[in-house]
């Protein structure tokens, strides 16, 4: 009990601060993944290929690759306020136009929310993870559970503003979030933002964090979020494609169950930390989204793939927060540093993985095989986390 009374004063001092950014990452949830159930939509709008729909996850994390440095740029000199205020700004305007009759409109909405959740990202994952100290895994997750929240309602909101012809009401509601996330965020206090260096923290980790290390947490953060992005934004296509090449409302609400199943496993993630030890968590985890996209991929009929995407959801939850919190824990002072670098990868990550599933999905004719992607990254990301356990203790 001891140890959590000074994380807990601390997140308490910071309450209305971490309200906004708890509702910032509901919005941001949105922003992520709101291009997998849009992309039927555009894929009809302007006959696009495989390759050409792929394009638009592309840009958009490549974006958000730049926001990352951006925002690490920003940080450093002026605090996290500027950051999160000119994101969540890019982020309400680029969803607003999202719904354009234009190809290039639409893309360059999406780089524009892509831009915005890119400079919000890793300010406010370092930030909470300061707060939580030694629970920083446990409180990460419940600011990534607000993350799955947004990005679980995405796709019924997008299901019901089709069936009622309110898409662009929809949107307009998100640039009228982020404007008042914008408002709060430039009134608010942040307190002293320059967290005070764990001692025993940076000790450990300077003489226990090595390059190797390093070099695996990068490919963990880059991998990871290619394979979570890939699935996500693909399965709204793939239930389509299940479904005859009709778009339903089923198949719009698939990416929903990937959420769904991923903003469960956050929720929990907090009780079963408590007796669980992160690399069994994160092993378990792993494996279990590996056995559910080979399912996915096997997959003959909607419910099936229906019930793999959600047990792949599921897989990948609390994988993301931990990582985190081994980047804070293990690096002290030095995270927000090497955290710039490590949230650009991941960022590059969510560009290159629905990309490559696209490109591939393209040449070989199948989506099936597109598929295949996924599951690897989660392969390679169990070798890496048996390899890191070997040079370094989480």
């Amino acid at each position: 009990m001891g140890e959590q009374n000074p994380a807990i004063t601390e997140a308490h001092g910071h309450r209305n601060l971490l309200i906004l950014l708890f509702a910032g990452f509901v919005l941001s949830g949105i922003a992520t993944t709101i291009v997998g159930p849009m992309l039927p939509i555009f894929i009809r709008r302007w006959s696009l290929d495989d390759g050409q729909a792929g394009l638009f996850s592309s840009i958009q994390f490549l974006a958000a690759l730049g926001g990352t440095l951006a925002s690490s740029a920003i940080a450093a000199s002026w605090g996290y306020r500027p950051a999160l205020v000119m994101g969540y700004a890019l982020m309400g305007g680029g969803l607003a136009s999202l719904n354009a009759d234009t190809h290039a409109v639409a893309l360059t909405a999406t780089a524009a929310f892509g831009l915005g959740y890119g400079l919000i990202t890793p300010g406010t994952n370092l930030f909470v993870a300061e707060l939580g100290g030694a629970k920083s895994a446990s409180l990460l997750n419940q600011l990534n559970f607000a993350w799955g929240a947004g990005a679980m309602i995405c796709s019924p909101l997008i299901a019901l503003a089709l069936k009622r012809n309110g898409l662009g009401i929809l949107l307009a509601g998100t640039a009228v979030f982020g404007g008042v996330l914008v408002l709060g965020l430039l009134f608010v206090s942040f307190g002293v933002q320059k967290h005070r260096d764990d001692v025993n923290t940076a000790g450990v980790a300077s003489a226990a964090i090595g390059l190797g290390v390093t070099i695996s947490l990068a490919a963990m953060f880059f991998i990871y979020v290619a394979m979570e992005n890939g699935i996500g934004i693909w399965s709204a296509e793939y239930a389509k494609r299940l479904a005859n090449g009709i778009i339903t409302g089923m198949t719009t609400l698939a990416p929903m169950f990937f959420y769904a199943g991923l903003t469960s496993g956050r929720a929990a993630a907090p009780l079963f930390l408590r007796h669980l030890h992160e690399r069994k968590i994160v092993l378990g985890a792993l494996s279990l989204a590996a056995t559910a996209t080979a399912l996915l991929i096997a997959s003959g009929s909607l419910p099936i793939a229906t019930i793999a995407v959600f047990l792949a959801g599921l897989g990948c939850a609390s994988v993301y927060p931990i990582f985190i919190a081994w980047l804070s824990r293990w690096y002290g002072a030095a995270a927000k540093k090497i955290g710039g670098i490590l949230f650009a990868l991941a960022s590059l990550g969510g560009s290159a993985g629905p990309g490559l599933i696209g490109a591939v999905s393209k040449y070989s004719g199948s989506l099936r095989i597109g598929l295949l992607v996924p599951l690897a990254g989660a392969i390679i990301l169990i070798g890496l986390v048996l390899l890191l356990h070997r040079r370094t203790a989480a």
